[in-house]
């Protein structure tokens, strides 16, 4: 029992638990750790970027998914644009532009989405 008795005595008072210090050490800790993960990110996605298109005359500027493995690609290449499909069965020219795309029409103008508020508005109304 003396041995129990004399490591008691050189315990250090500091054995008390103090609430408040800790949920603010935790709290911090967390904060810590999500601005470590934003700024990696944030440093990954600066690093990545690719430089400028300078100097290429090539250059995708878009696709478009047809089915699993068959996708159309709209290239520029020398101030021509290529319409190009691509697939299983090998990369094959469609269509050839001579200069830039055309503009798309007017007639048919694009209408806009309805917001999810509307969404949920017709929702409600039907039930």
């Amino acid at each position: 029992m003396s041995t129990l008795a004399l490591m008691l005595a050189a315990a250090p008072a500091a054995a008390e638990f103090n609430p408040a210090g800790e949920l603010v050490r935790v709290i911090l800790s967390l904060f810590g750790i999500i601005a470590l993960i934003l700024v990696a990110g944030w440093l990954t996605r600066r690093l990545q970027r690719r430089p400028g298109v300078g100097g290429r005359r090539i250059r995708c500027v878009e696709t478009f998914a047809v089915g699993a493995r068959e996708r159309l690609l709209l290239i520029d290449a020398d101030g021509k644009r290529l319409l190009v499909s691509m697939g299983a069965g090998g990369t094959r020219t469609l269509h050839v532009y001579d200069g830039d795309a055309p503009a798309p029409s007017e007639q048919d103008p694009v209408k806009p989405l309805p917001s999810a508020s509307d969404l949920l508005a017709r929702w409600k109304r039907r039930s």
